[in-house]
């Protein structure tokens, strides 16, 4: 580099150019030349500011990753008021910020070493084989924010809350050992802890009943956010199977109308029809709810939006009488999945205080109703004929649908489209049967021809039976017998004449 810059300074003074030998020189006065692209320093001390500098940045890195965990272990043992809490979740909140630790030095001195390429693709693969934290801790980040939460809780509930507390852990600890069980057992001991729980506060701690309930809602949420992948849907019972045998019969009633069950709500008018969409979503949330009041609240706003939709429809307050039919209109609609899981789930896990009274045990009723009458629907229910259900039941046809012509102007052009495009199916479908029929009886015919063919061919060779003469003696020449042939006269000879 020195010669370059050397051979450069020779050149510009041959072209009478001056060039200041102290702007070249390296700027930590080395006496070596210096490179523009490396600020001005020659490689030896390039190499030392890097070094320097990518030690400063090591260990800024450690002391920003120390002084984070400081701060956050602070305020996390902060906020626990009882010595339970502490034992409950400051062991795994100290695994977490270790691993958390670990993870983001061993990144920056993998960013910072001095390595070969192919080095750091073979850590990162490494790291990327090894154990997340998550798999170790075995839980979910929302478990752990709901132990968060549980815990900021039973604060306000001072020493009832510690005994809420050791309750819950003796609980969650038996649970563990009793995965053997069957689901209805484990649903008693549920219930059970439910009920003691609730007794204690009430008798020994005197807890008022507004209290209480808002405390076995916690603890109910807490409980079962644990729990929740053991016992929904466990593989030792049917309700899989059940889930299935519900969806298929489900979709198999699609063609069921408004107007076959007598449903009061007319989805022409834009905010009906927006109720309808906000139901059948509500009806599905309920499947990503883990607690079993989560799953109730959504089954109680679907049911409000149903109210609502009847409500505007008909300009009067909705009954009963007109809320099961829609009820059961809006889940043949929306199809939501897992239906008879998340309603076992709900029966067996959820407070019964909850199920037994108020708002939400009422539309869960109705709910568990409309399962059922959807799972022994007949011709009778619709007040169709037994011909006519069969052949909607098969697919063979569906009932009339509203022509395009007969719509109003407020029906958008989607819905439109969507009839004639139905119409169109309806008509090829008619005519592939058709099509279907026909091949199968040209089918039938060629049989029938091919069989009778066949038929007079052996009449015929039985009546007149194929007799095989043997073969004949081949002709001799006519002078094979004539062995002397002295009397015979000289064969002619070819002559030529001249002229």
């Amino acid at each position: 580099l020195s010669c370059g810059r050397r051979k450069m300074n020779l050149k510009s003074e041959r072209r009478g150019i001056h060039v200041d030998q102290s702007e070249l020189l390296c700027k930590k006065g080395c006496g070596y030349y210096g490179n523009p692209a490396w600020q001005g320093f020659c490689s030896k001390c390039w190499r030392e500011e890097y070094h320097k500098a990518r030690q400063k940045q090591i260990q800024e890195d450690w002391e920003l990753a120390e002084r984070l965990q400081r701060e956050e272990e602070e305020a996390y043992a902060s906020s626990q008021s009882t010595q339970g809490a502490q034992s409950l979740t400051f062991s795994k909140f100290e695994e977490k910020k270790t691993n958390e630790k670990t993870r983001k030095v061993t990144t920056v001195k993998k960013f910072f070493t001095a390595s070969s390429r192919a080095g750091a693709k073979k850590a990162e693969i490494q790291e990327a084989k090894a154990p997340s934290p998550s798999i170790h801790r075995q839980a979910s980040i929302k478990t752990d924010r709901v132990a968060r939460e549980f815990v900021e809780f039973i604060r306000t509930y001072q020493k009832p809350g510690q005994d809420i507390y050791k309750q819950c852990k003796l609980f969650l600890d038996t649970m563990s050992h009793k995965r053997d069980l069957s689901i209805e057992e484990q649903s008693e001991c549920a219930q059970d802890f439910y009920q003691n729980v609730a007794d204690r506060l009430q008798t020994r701690w005197k807890v008022p009943p507004e209290k209480v309930e808002k405390a076995m809602d916690e603890v109910e949420k807490y409980i079962m956010t644990r729990q929740y992948k053991y016992v929904f849907c466990p593989e030792t019972t049917d309700d899989e199977k059940k889930d299935l045998a519900v969806q298929k019969r489900i979709r198999a009633l699609h063609w069921v109308t408004p107007q076959m069950l007598c449903v009061p709500v007319s989805e022409e008018i834009p905010e009906v029809s927006d109720m309808v969409v906000k139901a059948i979503t509500d009806i599905i949330e309920m499947d990503s709810k883990r607690v079993p009041r989560d799953k109730l609240a959504c089954i109680t706003r679907c049911s409000k939006h149903i109210f609502n939709a009847i409500k505007i429809t008909k300009n009067e307050p909705a009954s009963a009488d007109d809320f099961l039919p829609t009820l059961i209109y809006i889940v043949l609609k929306g199809n939501p999945p897992r239906l008879q899981s998340n309603i076992q789930y709900i029966t067996r896990f959820c407070n019964p205080s909850r199920l037994m009274t108020g708002e939400d045990g009422y539309y869960f009723t109705n709910l568990c109703c409309a399962v059922a009458f959807i799972e022994k629907l007949d011709a009778q229910s619709l007040n169709l004929s037994q011909e006519d259900f069969d052949r909607f039941m098969t697919g063979q046809t569906s009932p009339k649908k509203q022509e395009p012509d007969t719509f109003s102007p407020d029906v958008c052009l989607g819905v439109k489209q969507m009839c004639k495009s139905l119409d169109l199916l309806s008509q090829l479908s008619e005519r592939q049967e058709r099509i279907v029929s026909e091949a199968k009886k040209l089918e039938k015919d060629l049989i029938d021809w091919t069989e009778g063919i066949t038929k007079e061919v052996e009449d015929i060779v039985e009546k007149y039976p194929l007799e095989i003469k043997p073969k004949s003696q081949a002709l001799a020449a006519i002078d094979s017998e004539n062995v002397e042939n002295d009397k015979l006269p000289p064969p002619l000879q070819p002559q030529v004449y001249a002229g």
